[in-house]
């Protein structure tokens, strides 16, 4: 199993401090995709792995970079965002002063039901 790092803490000068945090579902989701590469390929896995976490850790300084989630402002449901690194897509919401990845998806997947189940019916 690949660990990840749970919560970092950034801070930037004369501005707010945002903190990440990994839901279980996201950790899960995250897990299975790197392993499931690295079944075939542990480099490449690796590889992916340090993007979509860089794709994250972007979020500590800019948590508001990330667009709504196209499925759900259908819905008018504005408190999701997401980053994309193809074909994966992060979701995520702000919580105060924390960023909460709720998940890592991939794109090629039915997204509106996925996105619905996970977030509506928890």
């Amino acid at each position: 199993m690949f660990l990840l790092s749970c919560a970092r803490i950034s801070k930037r000068s004369e501005m707010e401090q945002f903190t990440i945090f990994w839901s279980d579902q996201a950790k899960m989701d995250l897990t299975e995709i790197i392993e499931y590469i690295a079944f075939e390929d542990k480099t490449l896995a690796m590889q992916i792995l340090g993007k979509i976490e860089e794709q994250v850790t972007r979020l500590e300084q800019l948590p508001k970079s990330g667009r709504f989630v196209p499925e759900l402002k259908a819905f008018d449901l504005l408190t999701y965002r997401e980053v994309v690194f193809p074909p994966w897509r992060i979701i995520y919401k702000i919580d105060k002063q924390q960023v909460v990845i709720i998940s890592v998806l991939d794109s090629r997947r039915n997204l509106e039901d996925l996105l619905l189940k996970k977030l509506l019916l928890k």
